[in-house]
């Protein structure tokens, strides 16, 4: 009998990422793994783990949980609506008054509900969620997200400029209040919810707080999400706001909230040009693709190719609710669907995306942003989802990466089976 108490092991046929461009797969193996961090995998269980707990899944696919690296909380209520404007307008016309609702407790509670009761179903153990401009509803959603056991980033988001008089904090208010939720969200003391930085875009930040929120961002060691080159509008609206930036990155970087010593993921990249693509390669900044986002909104498809062919760091956002639906199984095929366009409509020299690659963004690409997440490598953290495809019937033999590529283009939460997020089984 194995005197680690603490070694337990699931077994099932095991699929994860090493590299971006190859699945590595386990049938009928088993994960073994020790609190939350993993001790390896095995086509046979080792004798030295004898008589440890093992979790029998028969036939199921077990992988990594998915990463969604972009959403924001306070549009859940809204999604499948507006999508005939572009980022701006729809701001404007669906974001803002839905946001500025966040003010009461009430609603936020229940809006926030459904977020949390579907993100808990859906295939994601991770992600990084905007909410609002509001201290009482963040921290109220961060203690949900607590409760449900996923593992998350969640800012309080900061505007203080170009926003409707509804939603928009004088500077000193929003950096009085945005301390106040980090000291709260500190007595707090979460095991698996985290604070990041949020302001919002340039466009609706000052320079006055963004050298403020650098300050906090130092205080408080914590990382910092935001949005970049997502529409040609908004580019050119951030030219004439910070006229001696050499390119939308740049704004951030003066500020110091662009990577390099402040960890930091961008949602979108949609238009970035060399400068850019440079500057966050050297930073070491996260980009979030949100390929669904990308299209409901017109703002165009990112050169993906490029940025992994650069070796910067790429995950998946579902980004609801430009982006319809947490589902991170839409992002993925999305993501496969909008470079093939891109390719053959656009530019031929950055070829389509291919099905592990973008499994490997829906896990260890993102997962990365939060350290050793997303694979089944020895020492990663464990986080694992269990899928069973019998609902998606068919007559014909199928091996494993053919079951997982089919359930990239066919599944929901339906194919959820169980779910581990930081070594603890997520209960229903």
């Amino acid at each position: 009998m194995n005197e680690k108490t603490d070694l337990r092991a699931l077994r099932g046929q095991i699929v994860y990422s090493e590299s971006s461009n190859k699945l590595k797969i386990c049938e009928n193996g088993y994960l073994v793994y020790e609190a939350n961090k993993i001790e390896g995998v095995y086509p046979i269980l080792p004798e030295e783990y004898e008589g440890i707990l093992v979790e029998d899944y028969g036939d199921r696919i077990i992988v990594p949980g998915f990463v969604d690296l972009h959403v924001h909380a306070p549009q859940y209520a809204f999604r499948g609506l507006g999508m005939d404007m572009e980022l701006l307008d729809w701001l404007e016309t669906n974001t803002f008054p839905e946001e500025s609702k966040y003010k009461d407790i009430i609603y936020a509670k229940k809006a926030y509900q459904m977020f949390v009761d579907n993100l808990k179903k859906s295939a994601t153990t991770r992600a990084c969620i905007f909410a609002t401009i509001h201290k009482e509803s963040t921290i109220l959603l961060m203690d949900m997200l607590e409760k449900a056991g996923l593992a998350t980033m969640v800012g309080k988001v900061n505007m203080d400029r170009n926003s409707p008089d509804y939603l928009r904090e004088e500077t000193e208010e929003s950096v009085n209040e945005t301390i106040s939720w980090l000291e709260e969200v500190q007595k707090k003391q979460y095991q698996h919810t985290r604070p990041i930085l949020t302001p919002r875009f340039i466009p609706s930040c000052t320079d006055e707080l963004m050298h403020k929120l650098k300050d906090i961002q130092v205080k408080y060691q914590i990382p910092v999400q935001s949005h970049l080159s997502e529409n040609y509008g908004e580019i050119a609206w951030v030219q004439e706001l910070c006229p001696e930036s050499e390119f939308y990155g740049d704004a951030y970087d003066q500020f110091g909230l662009f990577g390099r010593d402040s960890k930091t993921v961008m949602a979108h990249c949609v238009h970035s040009d060399e400068n850019e693509i440079r500057r966050m390669k050297e930073n070491g900044v996260f980009i979030a693709h949100c390929p669904e986002s990308n299209t409901n909104l017109s703002s165009g498809v990112a050169p993906i190719r490029q940025y992994l062919q650069e070796g910067i760091h790429v995950g998946l956002g579902s980004d609801v609710a430009a982006g319809s639906t947490e589902n991170m199984f839409v992002a993925m095929r999305y993501a496969v669907q909008a470079s093939k366009l891109r390719w053959r409509l656009k530019d031929e020299k950055l070829t389509q995306l291919t099905m592990p690659e973008v499994f490997y963004m829906a896990t260890k690409g993102g997962g990365e942003f939060f350290g050793k997440v997303g694979s089944f490598e020895a020492g990663y953290e464990m986080d694992a989802v269990v899928l069973d495809d019998k609902r998606l019937i068919h007559p014909q033999e199928m091996n494993v990466e053919q079951r997982l590529e089919r359930m990239i283009y066919l599944a929901d939460e339906r194919e959820v089976y169980a779910k581990y997020v930081a070594g603890e089984k997520v209960a229903d």
